[in-house]
């Protein structure tokens, strides 16, 4: 039997069979994950129409992601990101922002419509500790920006909310008049337990979030994977 309509799709930490061709392949290493639970009202105004905030045990996760990425050169990514079902229940991630060091890479991507901003950033390791630092390269007195210093635990299985965060396949984008979606693939996630030291950063409020309560209530790493991006295309009926 199907899933009845509009029921999520399982949570899978291989990515499922028949994803679309790559438009673009990627690696990401030193990947640092920080989530923290906000109530789903909050994060409705900002998803993609046609999708709704992806619950676990009835809270919606905002996400702060900090990594190296090599696609056509390497340079730094830190993107703030939230969960979403559409309404054939395939899960996804949205994008709020994406910030990057790179400066060609993130013209090209704010012409196809995806938040991304300049930013200056460094990633620096002591031994199994990472410190990542970004501030906004804009005008004025208010440049949001992060600082997050974790030091690298054991390797793990991961915990169902782990792989609920980590392991998704899409990604849902709002364009003027559209949703779209691209497929997202990549091996799974080798993930490892991680102690935050350090966490400072006002780029979830300059999303338009309130600030987070709190520490994160889930710290996670992965040294690396590789992974592939298919074209996107407007999300409708009931195909990926």
């Amino acid at each position: 039997m199907g899933r009845p309509a509009g029921e999520p799709e399982p949570v899978t930490v291989e990515p499922p069979a028949g994803l679309p061709a790559a438009a673009l392949g990627m690696a990401f290493s030193d990947v640092a994950f920080l989530h923290w639970a906000y109530e789903p009202d909050e994060v409705g105004p900002l998803l993609p129409g046609g999708t709704r905030a992806d619950c676990f045990d009835g809270a919606a996760y905002v996400g702060i992601v900090a990594f190296r990425m090599r696609s056509y050169g390497e340079f730094l990514e830190f993107n703030v990101r939230t969960y979403t079902v559409d309404a054939a229940g395939r899960r996804g991630v949205v994008f709020l922002t994406m910030e990057a060091d790179r400066l060609s890479w993130v013209l090209t991507a704010r012409a196809a419509g995806l938040p991304y901003r300049w930013a200056r950033m460094s990633l620096s390791r002591d031994t199994h500790t990472l410190d990542y630092r970004s501030r906004r390269r804009r005008w004025g007195a208010h440049r949001p920006g992060l600082h997050v210093r974790l030091r690298v635990g054991p390797p793990i299985a991961g915990e169902p909310l782990d792989h609920f965060l980590t392991a998704r396949w899409r990604m849902h984008h709002r364009l003027p008049g559209a949703t779209v979606v691209a497929g997202l693939a990549h091996d799974r996630w080798p993930l490892h337990a991680a102690d935050l030291l350090d966490v400072r950063e006002d780029l979830i409020a300059a999303t338009g979030l309130r600030p987070p309560a709190g520490p994160p209530v889930s710290v996670r790493y992965a040294p690396r994977v590789e992974g592939r991006m298919g074209l996107p295309r407007v999300a409708r009926g009931d195909r990926a």
